[in-house]
């Protein structure tokens, strides 16, 4: 279980394809914090670390999540936003995000809003159903709120704090960003079905 607030952005040391999967290296400063096992939100997609060394941990993502997210378009230099799992004393300072990317979005355009940026992002019809203004949403794995809610677009709002501490920063239009649905309506989508 993840909050959606952002530890660190850490960059890409590392990146082996094999048999459909990625393993993806990664320098991030808190190596010697990590154990093996251990679970890492990567700009919202939870993974498990596999390896650790010195300065790098290594995690792998599996041909499904690499389907639904855009960490195979991810290259050795590129950042990528990191959250540990949420301990049991924590606060839960963003909402419930579980790390399970629901799909891929397309940043449309990002407006300067005199020190925050306002950002539209589009995505496949239908999934649109389970975002409601004002509700929570995860783009990257940041813990943002919905402004706008259409069918197959969305809008957020992000302040300057997370605008710089994020990978937030570098989108622009056509940038693909990973979308996690708020749990709490996924569920009440699925009770409401015949």
């Amino acid at each position: 279980m993840f909050t959606g607030i952002i530890e660190k952005k850490a960059n890409i040391k590392k990146r082996k394809d094999t048999d459909g999967n990625v393993l993806f290296s990664i320098g991030c400063g808190f190596e010697n914090e990590l154990a093996v096992g251990q679970s890492i939100a990567h700009d919202g997609v939870c993974l498990t670390v596999t390896n650790i060394t010195k300065d790098s941990y290594e995690v792998i993502a599996v041909a499904e999540t690499l389907i639904v997210s855009n960490l195979g378009q991810l290259q050795v230099g590129d950042q990528v936003n990191l959250e540990r799992c949420l301990p049991v004393t924590g606060r839960l300072d963003g909402h419930m995000v579980q790390g399970h990317v629901d799909c891929r979005a397309n940043c449309e355009v990002v407006e300067e809003l005199g020190g925050s940026n306002k950002v539209w992002f589009s995505f496949e019809p239908g999934p649109g159903r389970l975002l409601v203004a004002k509700g929570s949403v995860a783009v990257n794995g940041v813990s943002l709120t919905v402004v706008d809610a259409l069918q197959d677009s969305f809008s957020v709002v992000v302040i300057p704090h997370t605008w710089q501490h994020t990978n937030l920063c570098q989108l622009q239009e056509g940038s693909t960003v990973n979308i996690e649905f708020d749990i709490l309506g996924k569920y009440v989508a699925r009770l409401m079905q015949p």
